[in-house]
Formats: structure tokens, sequence, C-alpha cells
């Protein structure tokens, strides 16, 4: 009996490894068909890939909206087509539906810039058709505009440059633009390639534009049209007039304003009676660039008459007076331009008293004599910047120390930017450069092209780190007679390596030039 149970029982573990057998065979066999059920559906999803392919291919820009570039957010389309020239603009339009939906965006349309020559290329569309083409088109979304042009040489490149001017501002006027900015810089009308008939042709259009379409201007900029006393006065008369009625809104009007070479340059601006007023009328100006030229007692009495009233219980129309008031004054002054009258520092302690904010930026060009620049340079100047430009030929009778010792150290307290470009091979101006950075107490830019020695780039930088100066960008071009500066450039180097640990605080930079 126990044989036969130990026969049983190998029968039965006979069995159960059979048994076992065939679940690894049947687990094979499953597993072999699982593996071929994979391969069928991998070949079915390529070839519902091939068919999403064939689909994505036939439907185009539906499927672009859904992936790749097409899937991206307006946002950053419009970042991205804001960087784009107008022919790749043209092109994005094409692409989709979603791209020409954010290539409508006015957003990306608000800021123009248009570079006027009046000349003929053949690689190129006419500026006429570009220019007439655009502000018919999107002149609606307009809200900042930057027209610079080239002086006309012969009357045939004036009238072209008359013809696209003149089309622009229609359209612009027909599609009822609402521009926040206007620049229209270069003209220079005194040039003899203007015919007589174009130039009051092209002002009577700039001033109509100012009346009907110059109703919503904040800033405005004429930098260079050099115009004739008459016809400067019949712009700033047309711009005065487009204002009038914003005030009445209460609305402040034009805000910035720069008449920087605004008149034909030896005309003695200052003595016209009518500029005054014309400044005046703009109430809501806060920031003004003229040449020195135009600068008189009157006018700076009518600057500081500017400003915006209460209105009756103590409620004002918009402004306030504080907001008003001129807090910028850019000046230019010219060797060939009037800036012989005298301006009493009276009418400059008014106009600093009733404009307590303002800050004056002085730039000299070629102006040398000593006392004319003492009439510009008074103590009750509020003076934040000055730049300097000396002749670029030797003038032994001419001295630069006066400026750097004597008259900018008045401003210690208040002068913070400094530009000067001086041809000193006469002279040495090293202690009194040295001084003046170690007296201005605000000073923070200092911008050098002279003959100095390389000692003094190193004795500034020394007086940086040593907190005695408070600049944060110093720009030092050393000039040299000599043509092999080699050795000079070597020094310099070491001394700039050895304070490059002062970038944290200054941005700085030195290099030698050499002048023939």
């Amino acid at each position: 009996m126990v044989e036969e149970r130990g026969g049983a029982e190998e029968e039965d573990e006979g069995v159960g490894m059979v048994e076992e057998r065939g679940g690894e065979e049947e687990e094979r066999e499953e597993d072999n068909e699982n593996e071929d059920e994979d391969e069928e559906n991998v070949e079915d999803n390529e070839e519902e890939e091939d068919e999403g392919v064939g689909m994505f291919e036939e439907r185009g820009d539906e499927e672009i909206a859904v992936h790749g570039w097409g899937f991206l957010p307006s946002v950053c389309l419009w970042r991205l087509f804001w960087w784009l020239r107008d022919q790749d603009r043209m092109r994005a339009n094409l692409v989709c539906r979603h791209w020409h939906a954010v290539m409508r965006s006015p957003s990306l349309w608000r800021f123009r810039r248009f570079h006027l020559s009046g000349r003929l290329n053949r690689f190129r569309r006419s500026e006429p058709l570009t220019t007439l083409t655009y502000a018919r088109h999107l002149g609606g979304y307009l809200e900042t505009l930057e027209v610079c042009v080239s002086s006309p040489h012969s009357s045939m490149v004036a009238r072209r440059l008359q013809y696209t001017l003149r089309g622009l501002l229609d359209e612009l006027t027909r599609a009822g633009t609402r521009l926040r900015s206007l620049s229209v810089t270069g003209l220079e009308l005194d040039r003899t390639g203007w015919p007589r008939a174009v130039r009051g042709s092209l002002v009577r259009c700039l001033a109509h534009f100012f009346r009907r379409g110059a109703s919503q201007l904040g800033s405005v900029s004429l930098k260079g049209a050099r115009a004739s006393l008459r016809q400067g006065m019949e712009l700033l008369s047309a711009l005065s007039q487009s204002q009038q009625h914003q005030y009445l809104r209460g609305r402040p009007g034009i805000a910035s304003l720069d008449l920087d070479d605004f008149f034909s340059g030896p005309l003695p601006v200052h003595l016209h009676p009518r500029l005054p007023l014309a400044l005046h009328s703009l109430r809501g100006l806060s920031s003004l660039g003229l040449s020195y030229s135009c600068l008189s007692d009157e006018l700076l009495q009518a600057l500081g008459q500017n400003g915006w009233g209460r209105g009756r219980r103590g409620r004002g129309y918009g402004w306030g007076r504080e907001r008003g008031m001129l807090r910028s004054l850019k000046l230019r002054c010219h060797v060939n331009e009037a800036h012989s009258q005298v301006v009493c520092d009276s009418s400059w302690e008014g106009l600093v008293e009733r404009c307590p904010r303002l800050e004056v930026q002085l730039h000299v060009e070629q102006v040398v004599n000593t006392d004319r620049l003492g009439r510009v340079l008074l103590p009750q100047v509020p003076l934040t910047d000055y730049s300097m430009t000396s002749c670029y030929f030797t003038e032994s009778d001419w001295s630069a120390k006066p400026v750097l010792s004597e008259m900018l150290p008045q401003y210690w307290d208040r002068l913070q930017h400094v530009t000067l470009d001086l041809n000193n091979c006469h002279e040495s101006l090293d202690e009194e450069l040295l001084e003046l950075v170690e007296v201005c107490v605000c000073l923070q830019h200092l911008t050098v092209w002279a003959f100095l020695e390389i000692h003094t780039v190193e004795q500034l930088l020394q007086a940086r780190l040593e907190k005695r100066t408070s600049l944060n960008t110093l720009k030092v071009r050393i000039y040299s007679v000599s043509d092999d500066n080699q050795e000079a450039e070597e020094e310099l180097e070491e001394v700039l390596c050895r304070y490059t640990h002062l970038t944290a605080v200054l941005h700085f930079s030195a290099s030698i030039q050499p002048i023939i």
C-alpha cells in the first residue's frame, strides 16, 4: 500500500509538472498572441498617423491652429510680429487665419517711422506708394509717427518730398488718426533745393494738419525745420489753435515740444514778440527744446506763467497746476546762431521760483568766447546736463580752464551729466578736470574727449574707488598727435585691468585716438 501511495504521489507530481509545463506553454502562446496584437495595433497606429498627416496637409490652416506655431498664444505671436519688417509681416499674414487675426491687432501698427529722401530707386518701391498705402489702410491705428526727411538737392526731389508728405498727412486726416506723438525732422527749409512755392505749400500743409488732426497730440518734434520767422510762427500758431478746445475740456494738450533748430540759424528770434505768446498759449508744456537764439526775458516769463489753474470750488480742470509746470528745458547754443543777447538773472530766478522742479540741459557747439559763455552760464540757471564741443582747429587765444574751474563748479549741487569734446593740444586740463569731478557731488555721468594723461584716468578711477565721487559712468577718449601709440595703449590697458572690480558700481571705458 505504501508503494501504491508512493506511485500515486509520483503520478500526481508528474501530472502537476505536466500541468505546469502546459501552463507555461499556454502563457507563451498568449504572449505570442499579444505580441501579434501589438504589432497589428502599431501598424494600425502608423496608418492612422499617415492618415493624420494627409488630413494635416489637406486641412492646412485648421491643423496649424492646433499644432506647432499655430498653437502659440496671441501674446507670444504679437511679440514676435513686433520685430518683423513689413515684407515679413505680409508673408506671416498669409500663413493661417490665426496669424492673420493677430496681424490685424491695432497694437502692432501704433508706431511707424518713415525715412523720406525723394530719390528714385529701381530696387525698392517708391516712397509715395509705400507711405500712402500704409496711411490709407493702417493709418487709423497710428499713435506715434516719426518722419525723417533728407534735405533735397534739386527742385524735382523737393516736389517729390512735398507730394509724399502732403499725401501722408491728408490720408491720416481722412482716416481720423488720433496721433499721440508726431515727429517731422530734418526739413531744413532754408536750403536752396527747396523752391519758394514748394516750401510755402509744405508749410501750409503742416499748418492745416495741426488745425484738423493734432487735437490728441501730446508730443511734437519739428527739430531741424530751419523755417523763416513767418513760416515758423504760422506753424506755432496753428499748433496753438489746435490745443485751445482741449484746454476747455480739461485736457492737458501738448506736454513735450522740441523746437531745436526750428528757425533758420542767423535769425534773431529772441526779438520777435509773438514767440513768447505762442509758447505761453501751450499751457500743458512740461518739456521744451529750443535754440538759444530764441531765449529772452519775455520768453522765460511766459514759460513761468504756464500751468493749469483751479476751477470753481477747488476742482481742477483735469490736471493740477504742479503737473502743468515746465520740468525740462533743453537749450542748444551754436556759434553760427544768435547767442550774444543778455538774459537777466532775475528772469531765471522767477522761472525757477514758479517751476521748482525745472532741469536745464545745455549743449554748446563751438562757442569758445569766454565772455559769451559767461552770459550763458549764469549761476541762477538750474543746470543739470552740460555738453560742450569746441572747434577742431587750434585756438591759441582760447582756454577751457575758466569753464572747468570757474563756471561749471557754480552748479556743484545739481550738475549730473558732463560731456566735453575739446581740442586742448595747447594746454593741459588734467588738474581742472579732477577738481571738477570731486567738487560736483551729484555728478553721475562723465564723457571726455580731450588731450589727457593716462595717469588722469587712473586718478579718476581711484577717486571712485575711494568714494570721493558719485560717478556711475565714465567714458574717456584720449587724443594723441602720434601715429604710433602701442606703448600708450598697453599702459592704459594695464590701468584699466587694475580696476576691473569697479564694474559693479562704475561703467567705464577708455581709449586712445590719434588726430592727424
